[in-house]
């Protein structure tokens, strides 16, 4: 994509500022000092495109707070994000909140103050979240993984610096644009949710019917065998052709595998081949920092790579002649299924959640027989098809919304078109 044509003056951020700072780093600022109320700490989850995102709260005392003076954060504060990743572009900016209270900002993010004379916080978010910048940052940054700038790298970052007022008209009009768009695309999401949510009670309206008819059995019952792999040290990159690599634990979220959730294996490490993955394996989390993800369930396609069970996730071997591995992971899916693992799940405070095998085992499922399993199948196949259809149509909505979004925030802070008499309705997405 071509850079777009700028109609401003451009200056290096530098320019404007008069205070910027990063935040605490490691020691300073370690999981112990952490507290459940006191003093706010701004994070990068905090940082949306121009737009201050109020989840990920995180709090320490007031009186670790003091110590901390030189990194607070007030109302009005710019705060730039140093550290970005595919879905969270590095450099992107908000505006610290009316109301915010004691706030310190964290390392990766840039409390800045500007000049507001000539360049206004408000804008300087949107320019800094505009496409324009994106692509000057993208060249500019470090890191293998995750693009992540320095204090000196954000001073020459440049800015389209229109007159005051002109600024104060862009920021008003992105403001009302986008806060449409928002809407729009949320309502998209929220349809996404209950139709995900729907599946899940047909599946589990599914589930009841079929034990009525049939009564139930204790999923013990039906395996062969049940085991966890194997977790050495790996590498945090994707295995290569002919090398080997060990599933994550997050390898089943969604109820679907995905083969890219792997760390490579060194050569230096004689690969355990009883544990590598094949087609059909029914892979199920066993432990997880969310109580949502654990007991996720995913069966194994036709893959080309050579991976390895790790121990955070189990494989269940069913028995051929009490059921289909299809059927059976359906009907881990259930509310009541969902439930019992959730009631299972074992860990102390601020530990990993794990999921012991006798609860896995006790799952009670519906004692179907194998051709109705296969009816069964056929129907929850065609059911799903229709599902994913549905939502992959809402999620290319939403996909467009966004690209919509960054689009008309770049044409507007480059002057590509007048806010005074547009309402951005012209601009072109990519």
């Amino acid at each position: 994509m071509s850079a777009p044509e700028i109609t401003y003056p451009r200056f290096p951020l530098r320019r404007f500022i008069r205070e910027i700072t990063d935040g605490p780093f490691g020691s300073s600022l370690a999981s112990s000092h952490y507290a459940a109320e006191g003093a706010r700490v701004i994070r990068l989850g905090n940082v949306g495109a121009a737009r201050f995102k109020e989840g990920d709260a995180a709090y320490i005392s007031l009186e670790y707070f003091k110590e901390l003076r030189q990194y607070e954060v007030k109302s009005g504060d710019l705060i730039i994000a140093g550290l970005g990743d595919s879905n969270h572009p590095v450099g992107r900016a908000c505006v610290a909140p009316p109301g915010l209270g004691p706030a310190i900002v964290k390392a990766d993010c840039f409390r800045t103050r500007l000049d507001e004379e000539r360049l206004s916080h408000r804008y300087a978010a949107w320019a800094l979240s505009s496409s324009f910048v994106s692509g000057q940052v993208h060249t500019l940054t470090r890191g293998s993984t995750r693009a992540r700038i320095n204090l000196d790298v954000a001073r020459e970052i440049q800015l389209p610096v229109p007159p005051a007022e002109e600024q104060h008209r862009i920021a008003d009009f992105l403001d009302a644009e986008t806060a449409r768009i928002h809407e729009i695309s949320k309502a998209h999401s929220n349809q996404v949710t209950l139709l995900t949510e729907r599946h899940r009670s047909w599946l589990s309206e599914l589930s009841t019917e079929l034990t009525q008819k049939y009564g139930s059995v204790r999923l013990r019952h039906v395996l062969v065998g049940i085991e966890q792999g194997w977790s050495p040290q790996c590498e945090e990159r994707l295995a290569g052709e002919g090398e080997w690599g060990v599933i994550k634990a997050g390898c089943v979220n969604g109820g679907i595998f995905d083969s890219l959730q792997h760390k490579r294996l060194p050569p230096s490490i004689e690969p355990r081949r009883e544990y590598q993955i094949k087609p059909g394996d029914l892979l199920m989390s066993r432990a997880s920092g969310s109580t949502d993800l654990i007991g996720s369930t995913g069966i194994v396609p036709d893959i080309d790579q050579q991976l390895l069970l790790c121990d955070k996730i189990y494989r269940l071997h069913v028995n051929k002649a009490r059921g289909r591995t299809e059927f059976i992971a359906h009907m881990l899916r259930t509310h009541s299924v969902r439930e019992h693992l959730k009631l299972g799940i074992s860990g102390a405070a601020g530990m990993a959640n794990n999921l012991p095998t006798p609860v896995v085992k006790d799952c009670v499922l519906p004692d179907v027989p194998l051709a109705e399993q296969d009816s069964a199948i056929a129907q929850l196949t065609h059911m799903g098809e229709l599902l994913s259809q549905t939502q992959s149509a809402l999620e290319r909505q939403i996909t467009r919304l966004a690209e919509r979004r960054q689009a008309l925030i770049t044409a507007a802070v480059t002057g590509q078109f007048n806010v005074s008499s547009a309402s951005g309705r012209g601009v072109d997405t990519p």
